[in-house]
């Protein structure tokens, strides 16, 4: 009688397949060469990383020494994902940024895998969309204020914003990542919250019309968060059994396999929610001002979206392909750059360089941590007085984010000259700022960070004491 022994000394690795195929083999009798094509055609075949990796479209060049260095960083760590068995295409936009180490999908990538869906290629952060609504004749003043008073930044959630359609939990009910109680709760939770970071809420008023236009930029919140992680478990599982040798951080979930499709409708899911919390807060908005809105249209830039057996993995791209935006309004794409500058209402066509996409126009040159010590000599008070100058921009926690202003990101002008200059989408119109709401920094005040620093004070203060008792 064959076990599990019998197989790991054969040279197989051990998954769910092990207890089925020695079933089969003890019930049939099976041995010598028989046995062993029976194993060859049940057991999972492992993928070889490419030598060299696969050429990928440059939608980007550098025009100084500090972007040379970002592009150089963008090109390696593309490359090396590129080495991953199942990716047939690539391309990096003018915004791109690495993200995570070597061989990790930056922030600006497009990567098509064949059959498989990389939850790492789409990042906690699923389905970072954004939505605009046309308000009219409104006071972007008024707007704001409106706004700031049903948005939510920051971490967690709260209670009973709006409620999650019934449809909508049934379908999370049925679904094997979405099924569990911690993430309906986060469902509901998170319903009308935008999170930290570069989320905001932008009121501004078209340069064509002159009418008054609200933009919110979020994701999927904890929902999208926990999908991921599941995500990734079950990535890990396939990726030790069929390709050892690829990247933990590339692993992938084929899409021929139940836990495959049931991920990938797991995605629609998660997208439906975030249209959702989009939606709830600029009907909320509108509501308080008493308002119809005129035009409301949205799309996301951080997804994976399909064609056929192929899955176009997206981090920080803007679909231009009417095929990826079921929902589209008339072609129209929404292309954010920073609270300093324009929103672009963008439409394109597919070509050979781009894949479909087009910048989502948040990249950076250097990371957070290195932004703020670039600015050491200044208080954050100065600097946010120079760079928001004009603007009407406000903190939801009340604490100044300098990694989020304007001199954080990428050359504006920059980015939209290669838009031009690579066809990455023709610029319609351009929603001109008035002003924005951001999370700013909400941990500084967080409770945990005040136990930690006064536990830090008081062993600063234990310690002092202790060496003036050595003196004495």
């Amino acid at each position: 009688m064959y076990t599990g022994d019998d197989l790991l000394a054969l040279g197989y690795r051990p998954d769910k397949w092990f207890k089925e195929a020695l079933r089969h083999i003890n019930r049939e009798g099976l041995q010598g060469e028989v046995l062993m094509q029976y194993l060859a055609s049940v057991a999972p075949r492992t993928v070889e990383m490419r030598e060299e990796p696969l050429p990928f479209y440059q939608n980007i060049r550098a025009e100084t020494p500090e972007e040379q260095a970002n592009v150089d960083s963008v090109l390696t760590t593309m490359a090396a994902l590129m080495r991953t068995p199942t990716l047939v295409a690539g391309a990096v936009m003018p915004d791109a940024c690495p993200t995570g180490g070597i061989g990790q999908i930056p922030v600006g990538g497009v990567a098509v895998a064949k059959n498989a869906i990389h939850p790492a290629m789409h990042s906690a952060d699923i389905c970072c969309s954004v939505m605009m609504t046309n308000l009219g004749q409104a006071d972007p003043q008024q707007v704001l204020n409106a706004a700031l008073s049903v948005t939510h930044f920051g971490g967690g959630g709260r209670e009973r914003f709006s409620e999650l359609p019934k449809g909508l939990q049934e379908e999370m009910g049925y679904n094997r990542f979405l099924q569990t109680e911690r993430s309906m709760a986060f469902a509901r939770q998170h319903l009308g919250t935008q999170g930290d970071g570069n989320h905001f809420l932008f009121v501004g008023r078209s340069e064509q019309t002159g009418e008054t236009v609200m933009v919110t930029h979020h994701g999927s919140r904890g929902l999208g968060a926990y999908l991921y992680s599941q995500g990734m478990k079950v990535a890990e599982g396939f990726r030790k059994q069929i390709a050892p040798r690829a990247l933990e951080k590339n692993a992938w979930i084929p899409y021929d396999t139940d836990e495959g499709r049931d991920y990938w409708e797991a995605l629609q899911l998660v997208r439906a929610w975030t249209k959702l919390n989009h939606t709830v807060i600029h009907e909320a908005t509108a509501q308080k001002l008493r308002l119809e809105p005129l035009l409301r249209f949205w799309n996301e830039h951080n997804f994976v979206f399909r064609e056929g057996d192929l899955f176009y993995h997206a981090k920080g791209a803007t679909p231009l392909d009417d095929k990826f935006v079921p929902d589209s309004y008339e072609g129209l794409r929404l292309v954010p750059l920073n609270m300093r500058e324009p929103v672009l209402v963008v439409r394109g066509e597919t070509s050979e360089t781009n894949l479909g996409f087009a910048p989502h126009g948040a990249g950076r040159n250097v990371s957070r941590s290195q932004h703020i010590r670039s600015l050491g000599h200044k208080t954050h008070q100065e600097v946010f007085a120079e760079e928001t100058q004009g603007l009407d921009v406000r903190f939801y926690s009340g604490n100044i984010d300098i990694s989020e202003l304007p001199s954080a990101y990428k050359n504006a002008q920059t980015v939209q000259a290669q838009m031009q200059e690579f066809g990455l989408g023709e610029v319609l119109d351009r929603i001109l700022p008035y002003g924005c709401i951001m999370a700013g920094d909400w941990e500084k005040d967080a409770p945990w960070r005040k136990k930690r620093q006064a536990k830090q004070a008081q062993n600063t203060k234990q310690g002092k004491l202790g060496k003036e008792r050595k003196r004495k």
